[in-house]
């Protein structure tokens, strides 16, 4: 099968199943350090979060396979956020998905470069699924700046995960 996109656009993608399982193994560090801090509903986020990057990275692949490209998987760098407090831990998160977002939208103006259109079609919804990454790590974020104390925090995260069952 001849493959649909260029080489240049193949090691991009490439590049963003890395940086998705990447983020896959960074959000289970994060949710480890929370479930040992005792904060349970921090961790039940992150170990879904988790779980959803993992899903993307593989969205990823099988889009890559689908279009005759080459899968290449690289390996995935040590979690390296500071996971010493929640403060720390929900700035590294957001932090994270900020550098996402730029990815995406790099492989955006590459499609739009190559006029990819199927590719350009394919990244639309990690263009919509950034905004709300983002968002909902920026709430986290300035949540935990306002909240008294991380019952709070734990409180409202719990809310939170039951109301997007």
């Amino acid at each position: 099968m001849a493959t649909m996109i260029s080489a240049a656009m193949n090691a991009k993608l490439n590049k963003q199943v890395t940086a998705e399982f990447s983020a896959s193994h960074e959000y289970m560090a994060m949710a480890c350090a929370f479930d040992a801090m005792g904060l349970k509903a921090l961790a039940q986020f992150f170990y879904r979060q988790s779980a959803e990057e993992r899903e993307h990275a593989t969205k990823l692949l099988k889009y890559i396979l689908e279009v005759g490209a080459t899968v290449a998987l690289e390996a995935i760098p040590k979690p390296a956020a500071d996971l010493t407090s929640a403060k720390t831990i929900l700035k590294a998160a957001l932090d994270a998905e900020i550098k996402v977002t730029k990815m995406i939208n790099d492989l955006v103006a590459l499609a739009d470069k190559e006029k990819d259109y199927a590719t350009r079609s394919f990244l639309q919804w990690y263009v919509d699924e950034q905004v709300e990454e983002v968002s909902s790590m920026g709430d986290l974020v300035q949540f935990e700046a306002m909240s008294k104390d991380l019952f709070h925090l734990e409180t409202r995260v719990r809310h939170q995960m039951q109301a997007t069952k």
